[in-house]
């Protein structure tokens, strides 16, 4: 922060502030962030070195710290999604219907844990996780099911899936073209952050260099193909709910990206190729005041990277758009109710920062996958936002806030810090293999925990304001059948289809794969062969091996 203008008046408040404190004292001795930013008691204008134009600008242009577009929510909502995906792709096809009608105005898939690290549902290592914390998607025949009568120019979808990114988005290329879309009308966007897999969830499959491949591979392909497509979704969200502090996540998160844009340029992309296309998911968290700054900080640390480091010319390129969806680490199994309003405050924070697509945790989901009632209230959550409360009615609403502004400022400069030593290891994928990253989570997480258990920390209804209650709100439970029912499914479908063209096509990638084709291509014969997810998966760890933690 620069020096601050002390004005008379402004010097006598604080003497008079420091006398009546004798009498009221503060709360606390220090007011802090989660990124343990210091909170001055007030905010009052300051002395800047930059021009308001360099600083902030105008919304649409550098450095987008004020937002990317020049009206915001003045002229188009945010994308209001929901995730969602359990059991079986007709349950979950039943929910996607559900939710359309209700007024959501994009789909955003969960699959379950065998099909994020790519075994079939019969597979041994798949038992007891079937249909569970997502939906089940073995082949084709089920992507086709999970999108029957959904059509899919019309509807943008996001994909939270990773290691197994390129399968699932052939397998969504392939139901599109059935339904006769063409892959330059689809819209939506594939996780397809493998680096965050390794640092803080751990549903990675191949080694580093091999998973860089597939995140190029599929860069270059829609390039060509999907050009409407957002071919990879840049992840603070889980480093955050690992632990991390809200300067940890934007940091990390950038560093990522700096990686997967280096990676692309290596195998001969072109900036403005790409980097129009790549999109980011963060956390909405807490404290309030941080969100919103950190988003904005983030707008503007991008726009400066994509100009000054790797010196893209088309704007696009320089804007950094993103996901949100707020903060499941934060929501509570004791008074569940009490989750709507931490919902709110955290999906409120996303659109005073100017997120381009928000979802809304559900009340429940601390307990277990979400009814659909809870579903209904998180998006009535955010629809509520953006038709009654006003904010969407001017751009950029808190800023020129002293404490906003200042709050943004502090937040830069030590996500900055964190980027120059990372840096200075050698970049993201360096700093991940010799566990920096992971360590520095970690950390964040046990003091964070601490804090909960002094109570420095208060969570209401965890650690403060408890109360004796043992009704148990009604929770929706997965069928226990799904994997029984799944496996009849891929019996039948091994029988059915022509077993000498899956052959031949796996057999296809697994040449290719040893060379350095682009295997996108390759994966979608496969896919339209109806090869399931296991076996493409199988044929890759064959070539590529598998990735062992330290």
């Amino acid at each position: 922060m620069g020096e601050v203008l002390h004005s008379d008046p402004f010097q006598k408040w604080k003497e008079k502030t420091e006398e009546s404190l004798q009498k009221f004292p503060e709360r606390k001795k220090v007011f802090e962030t989660s990124s343990k930013i210091e909170q001055d008691r007030l905010y009052v204008p300051e002395e800047i070195n930059q021009s308001y134009i360099e600083k902030l600008g105008f919304p649409g242009e550098y450095p987008y710290t004020r937002g990317i577009q020049p009206t915001m929510y003045r002229g188009k909502l945010w994308t209001m999604r929901q995730y969602a995906g359990f059991s079986s792709a007709e349950e979950s096809n039943k929910r996607y219907k559900y939710l359309l009608e209700q007024g959501q105005t994009g789909l955003s898939i969960a699959f379950d844990l065998p099909t994020q690290i790519g075994f079939d549902s019969d597979d041994p290592y798949a038992k007891g996780e079937v249909g569970k914390v997502g939906v089940a998607i073995d082949s084709l025949q089920d992507m086709e099911i999970l999108f029957q009568d959904i059509p899919l120019d019309k509807v943008s979808t996001s994909m939270t899936i990773n290691s197994t990114a390129a399968i699932l988005l052939a397998m969504y290329i392939a139901v599109a073209e059935k339904q006769g879309v063409s892959p330059n009308q689809l819209t939506g966007t594939i996780q397809n952050d493998i680096l965050k897999e390794y640092i803080a969830r751990g549903t990675y499959i191949f080694p580093p260099k091999p998973s860089m491949r597939l995140i190029t591979d599929i860069f270059q392909y829609c390039s060509i193909h999907l050009p409407k497509w957002n071919t990879i979704s840049i992840s603070g969200y889980h480093i955050r709910e690992a632990g991390s502090t809200a300067v940890q996540e934007l940091a990390f998160t950038l560093a990522n990206a700096i990686a997967y844009v280096e990676s692309a340029l290596v195998v001969g992309l072109q900036i403005d190729d790409f980097a129009p296309r790549l999109a980011f998911f963060f956390n909405a968290h807490n404290h309030f005041f941080e969100e919103i700054a950190k988003f904005r900080a983030a707008r503007r640390i991008w726009a400066r990277i994509m100009k000054n480091r790797f010196h893209a010319q088309n704007p696009k390129s320089l804007q950094l758009r993103f996901h949100t969806q707020t903060a499941g680490s934060t929501l509570t199994a004791q008074q569940p109710e009490n989750n709507i309003i931490r919902v709110t405050l955290q999906a409120l924070a996303a659109v005073l920062g100017g997120t381009q697509s928000l979802h809304t945790n559900s009340r429940d989901e601390a307990l277990a996958l979400p009814t659909e009632e809870s579903a209904r209230i998180a998006l009535r959550t955010q629809q509520i936002i953006g038709y009654e409360s006003g904010v969407t009615d001017t751009v950029d609403p808190l800023g020129g806030s002293y404490y906003i502004e200042a709050l943004t400022d502090s937040l830069e400069k030590e996500v900055e810090a964190y980027l120059q030593k990372i840096d200075e290891m050698g970049g993201a994928v360096a700093a991940i293999e010799q566990g920096y990253i992971q360590r520095e989570i970690h950390k964040a997480a046990y003091e964070y925990q601490q804090g909960i258990e002094n109570q420095d920390i208060k969570i209401v209804g965890l650690n403060t304001f408890q109360i004796e209650d043992d009704t148990k709100p009604e929770i929706y439970r997965v069928d226990p059948s799904i994997a029984k029912i799944q496996e009849q499914k891929l019996k039948e479908l091994r029988s059915q289809r022509n077993q000498a063209l899956v052959e031949t096509s796996l057999n296809h990638l697994q040449q290719a794969a040893k060379t350095e084709a682009n295997l996108m291509p390759y994966i979608l014969d496969a896919v339209k062969a109806y090869a399931t997810i296991g076996e493409i998966t199988n044929v890759l760890r064959d070539v590529f091996g598998t990735y062992q933690s330290h």
